[in-house]
């Protein structure tokens, strides 16, 4: 089998070129760990929050979740945040699980309150909404378009 230089030279340039655009997309990607200070947040649920996923706050990328553990007494799950040193989150700031569309992936949603006192590295978020599974909603759509309007709801 004959090896035609040509068609070897071409094949390292595919290759050098593969390298490159790999390179180009790695660092323009922005999927690096944030660096900073950690906090953390309890949460009944996480919809499958992997470690790693996006702390956003109105869509931009602020922190990265580091860590996740169960609590043995609560049997929460307790996330824990590295957040850019810049941001400074007021302590009612609330966290909750959002996704990019119905099978996008999920991140950690931060909904800064308006508290005078910043959170500390090192303390837990006192606001937290827990993850509403697709299963879940579908459920309540479904028992909401079958219910009777005649019949007045019972006050919750």
């Amino acid at each position: 089998m004959n090896r035609n230089p040509v068609e070897t030279v071409l094949g390292a340039v595919v290759l050098l070129v593969a390298v490159i655009f790999l390179a180009f997309a790695y660092s323009t990607a922005d999927i690096k760990k944030v660096k900073g200070y950690e906090i953390s947040a309890s949460f009944a649920k996480v919809g499958g929050l992997p470690i790693g996923a996006d702390a956003r706050i109105n869509g931009i990328k602020v922190g990265t979740v580091v860590d996740q553990k169960l609590d043995p007494e609560t049997f929460n799950a307790i996330l824990k945040i590295s957040l850019a040193p810049s941001v400074k989150l007021p302590t009612d700031t609330q966290a909750s699980i959002g996704a990019d569309g119905l099978l996008g992936d999920k991140y950690l949603k931060l909904e800064p309150g308006r508290a005078k006192t910043v959170i500390e590295p090192g303390q837990t978020l006192a606001k937290t909404k827990d993850m509403k599974a697709l299963e879940e909603l579908v459920g309540e759509i479904i028992f909401l378009a079958t219910e009777d309007p005649a019949k007045p709801r019972k006050p919750e």
